[in-house]
């Protein structure tokens, strides 16, 4: 009797791994039953502690959003060689698992993700110009390879999050002639916004000149003979209050105004 107890405790501790496991956060289990069916595909096991039979089969699943990396060499608009570098982040359809390792298995990655963005990257980058690549379209070119890729990986039970073009290498010399383009097109802006400044300044300069000369043609215009000789007699009689003013005589010629004589 014992003995037999001791050879069921051995067997189940030989058996453990298969009978008792732990699926861990971030993680799903598909459940393939040997004798009961095969791979039930709508039972989808969650995080936590599990008992299964010994000769059923539990598969793992990372379903936490994933980054990866693609390195290509496209061929441009122009027919030029354009290596891109590429990195995405996807997820596993939590709830689908399943049909996923019905129909592709975990090699998910080689088989569906990575053929898909490089015959989208091909079939966009392929309708561009290697300097709008570099510069002006890159964002549009990988919204571009995003939406074509999400598109088709999503009948794949995988949900794509973002594809970022981390970086693009263009023949040298390419290269050069793009970044002499770019740096001719920034002087040129550059001599535009200097033009356009000293123009604005020309324009106030006028604006004030001509404030002025209308300023100076109102007072004119309002200075008759008598206000000139009241600011006259004003300024004599400031005048002979300064300690320095000996005579002043009263009537002048000409405009009548007072004359200060004998001053210091």
């Amino acid at each position: 009797m014992l003995m037999m107890l001791f050879l069921a405790l051995m067997i189940i501790m030989m058996l453990s791994n298969s009978i008792f496991l732990t699926i861990q956060p971030g993680e799903r289990g598909v459940l393939f039953k040997r004798f009961g069916g095969g791979l039930d595909k709508e039972n989808v096991y969650k995080q936590g502690f599990h008992v299964i039979a010994p000769w059923n089969e539990m598969h793992i699943y990372n379903v936490q959003t994933m980054e990866d990396f693609e390195k290509m060499e496209v061929l441009s608009k122009n027919g030029l060689t354009i290596a891109v570098e590429l990195s995405f982040r996807y997820q596993l359809n939590q709830d689908q698992v399943g049909y996923l390792h019905d129909d592709i298995g975990n090699k998910f990655l080689d088989k569906i993700l990575r053929p898909e963005i490089r015959s989208a990257t091909r079939e966009v980058i392929g309708k561009y110009l290697p300097e709008e690549l570099y510069s002006t379209k890159r964002e549009t070119i990988q919204d571009e390879i995003f939406q074509r890729t999400s598109t088709s990986v999503a009948e794949k039970f995988i949900t794509l999050d973002a594809i970022l073009i981390r970086e693009v290498e263009l023949p040298q010399s390419l290269q050069e002639a793009i970044q002499r383009k770019l740096r001719e097109e920034q002087e040129s802006l550059q001599y535009e916004f200097r033009l356009t400044k000293e123009r604005k300044e020309a324009e106030r300069r006028i604006i004030e000149a001509e404030a002025k000369a209308e300023a100076n043609r109102i007072l004119n215009a309002s200075l008759t003979s008598n206000i000139l000789k009241d600011k006259g007699i004003e300024a004599t009689v400031e005048l002979a209050k300064s300690p320095n003013t000996k005579v002043i005589v009263v009537g002048g010629e000409g405009d009548g105004l007072p004359l200060i004589l004998g001053g210091q």
